[in-house]
């Protein structure tokens, strides 16, 4: 009896059964059923009265055959003083009985008794029921009905209740041997929807975690294993004397380069994390573009191009100062990367619709339209790209797209002709 459909089935079935019988044990003890069995009573007392005295003793006898067969119970013609006029046996006891003020008179000894008194005291007529006819006559084909009606209706309720139990047990076995696509689905819209729903939603993260930490472990062993190599055979080189400060300056090199691809995915995790440790504080969006401007103009320089402050207007919104400063920066240094020389890249900010719009363009040769919805996934790279050669791991954009959603918000990209425009709205508000 561990099942929760079996218990609930059988709890309601008993109180159906135990309150359909109570209510018509109570109807025909107090109903008028009573009254018309003292009237049936009277009518077979003067039957029973007129055949004796017209036929004596085997005309009596014949009636009370009749009798039974036809009421299927024990009847008794007694005399004043209560003594059968077949049997000549004494009944004056069941007489008193049926005096007596009983409200369940079917736990008699004999079952239920109603005795009446001819109008001149001559004679008694005394009807037993049996206790094997008790639940015919209190219990109609009716009742039965009821009961089956009943029993279907707990069978259908108890189901509705434990339907979507049983459903997601199925989903948590299967998602607790691997399946990491089972969900329970739920349609209902009651407290066991609610928690079909939870699970859903937390099946949904652990999926997305699960399978995000395998991509990054693929990725990783993908992009780990050009600097490695590229260190071994530096190092060979460096050991066998030819050229040895230029080998050096190259394992200086692809170890910082490592360090920058560690660095990066440190951030990935960072963003991937827990979106409820999210820092929550007035961050001046305006000031920080205008920093971050300012801190790429170096690097700008060095690519022979520099960095733009087109419009910039003041706006506070609610977040991360550091995530926001990552995305930001991490946008302007891919625009820096692919800018050709002595070509500007553009920055600006706006208000709008309740949102701060951050703009980085430059004048590159722009991303091909079919990779437009990819150049935000992490370690992806255009066939064209040049951010192998330029140190880059692939992830700054992905860093910037994490970020930025963290924080409600939307980041997309569209080529400018010539260049790409990176497109980032931050909610002035977020809940």
């Amino acid at each position: 009896m561990n099942s929760l459909f079996a218990k609930i089935l059988l709890w309601f079935w008993a109180v159906l059964v135990i309150n359909t019988i109570g209510s018509a044990l109570i109807t025909g003890l107090s109903g008028p059923r009573p009254y018309l069995l003292s009237r049936l009573v009277e009518f077979q007392l003067e039957e029973a009265r007129n055949a004796y005295q017209a036929g004596g003793k085997p005309a009596l006898a014949e009636f009370m055959q009749r009798f039974h067969t036809v009421f299927a119970g024990e009847g008794i013609l007694a005399d004043a003083s209560g003594h059968d006029q077949l049997t000549g046996a004494d009944e004056s006891a069941l007489i008193a009985k049926s005096r007596e003020e009983s409200r369940f008179p079917i736990l008699r000894t004999r079952g239920a008794v109603f005795a009446r008194n001819s109008p001149d005291g001559r004679y008694w007529f005394i009807f037993v029921i049996p206790h094997a006819r008790l639940g015919y006559w209190f219990l109609a084909p009716q009742h039965w009905w009821i009961i089956g009606g009943g029993i279907l209706f707990c069978y259908l309720l108890a189901y509705y209740l434990t339907y979507p139990v049983r459903k997601l047990q199925r989903a948590v076995e299967r998602f607790g041997h691997g399946d990491l696509s089972a969900r329970a689905a739920p349609r209902r819209r009651d407290e066991l929807g609610d928690l079909g729903r939870t699970f859903d939603r937390m099946a949904d993260r652990i999926q997305t975690l699960v399978h995000a930490e395998r991509r990054l472990l693929l990725d990783i062993s993908h992009e780990l294993r050009s600097p490695l190599a590229r260190l071994r055979v530096a190092v060979e080189l460096a050991r066998s004397g030819e050229n040895r400060d230029a080998q050096l300056d190259r394992i200086d090199k692809e170890a910082e380069r490592l360090n920058s691809l560690v660095g990066g995915l440190l951030q990935v995790t960072r963003a991937e994390g827990d979106p409820n440790s999210l820092r929550r504080e007035p961050v001046r969006l305006d000031q920080l573009v205008e920093e971050l401007v300012a801190d790429s103009s170096l690097e700008a320089r060095a690519h022979s191009s520099e960095v733009k402050l087109l419009s910039v207007q003041p706006v506070t919104i609610q977040g991360d100062a550091e995530l926001l400063r990552r995305a930001i920066e991490n946008v302007i240094r891919n625009a820096i990367r692919h800018a050709p020389e002595h070509t500007p890249v553009e920055a600006s900010l706006e208000p709008r619709d309740h949102a701060a719009v951050v703009r980085i363009r430059d004048y590159g040769p722009g991303v091909p339209e079919e990779a437009l919805p990819r150049i935000f996934d992490a370690f992806y790279r255009v066939e064209t790209d040049r951010a192998r050669a330029s140190g880059g791991a692939g992830l700054g954009l992905s860093i910037a797209r994490r970020a930025v959603e963290l924080h409600k918000g939307a980041i997309r990209a569209r080529n400018a002709q010539p260049g790409l425009e990176v497109e980032i709205d931050l909610p002035v508000s977020t809940p």
